[in-house]
């Protein structure tokens, strides 16, 4: 009886988000994603053509918008990416690489409900450009290079105190005396 497994199920992890998901939940998870995508935006084609400029402009973006979560590399490997509940997927596995271009734009778009995974279509889907421009850097990334990983570290968002020590950083080089912290600058 699958009801008492599930009721079993959330009587052991309870409600936790730190619990592992089990696979009859992901398997549901998964099954409702689908559905929840209409069969016009699942068959969508990207009409954003592949080239090496849209793809840096698109791992530009990924780097400022998805890595904080997604990590560059896209291996969900960040302090957010484990702790969100469900964890962020990793985009290179089969799971992620097998949705269509609909589908994962339909999930840039509009994003996962119950789930850590914003929506982030500001406009109308057929003037989101953006989030299919994502798409052929999610495509890429099973394929991305160490060159390609180092240069979107200059994209990541920095803390404030990162910011403080390159500021500090920059101060020295221009002959400062870096001892002292420099004057707070009230906005």
């Amino acid at each position: 009886m699958p009801g008492g497994w599930i009721g079993y199920q959330m009587f052991r992890t309870g409600f936790s988000a730190k619990a592992e998901p089990g696979a009859l939940e992901i398997m549901m998870a998964r099954q409702v994603r689908h559905l929840a995508i209409p069969l016009s935006q699942r068959n969508a084609a990207n009409p954003i053509p592949d080239s090496p400029a849209i793809l840096q402009e698109a791992r530009q973006h990924f780097a400022d918008h998805c890595a904080t979560c997604h990590a560059n590399d896209g291996s969900g490997d960040t302090p957010i990416g484990k702790n969100v509940y469900p964890k962020a997927p990793d985009l290179r596995k089969a799971d992620t690489q097998s949705l269509s271009d609909g589908e994962l734009f339909f999930v840039i778009h509009n994003g996962i409900r119950f789930t850590g995974m914003p929506a982030w279509g500001k406009n109308k889907p057929e003037e989101d450009r953006d989030s299919w421009k994502l798409v052929q850097f999610i495509r890429h990334l099973p394929r991305i290079t160490p060159e390609e990983l180092e240069d979107m570290k200059r994209y990541n968002p920095k803390t404030e105190r990162e910011r403080q020590e390159e500021a500090a950083f920059e101060r020295f080089l221009g002959g400062e005396d870096v001892s002292t912290p420099a004057p707070a600058h009230h906005h």
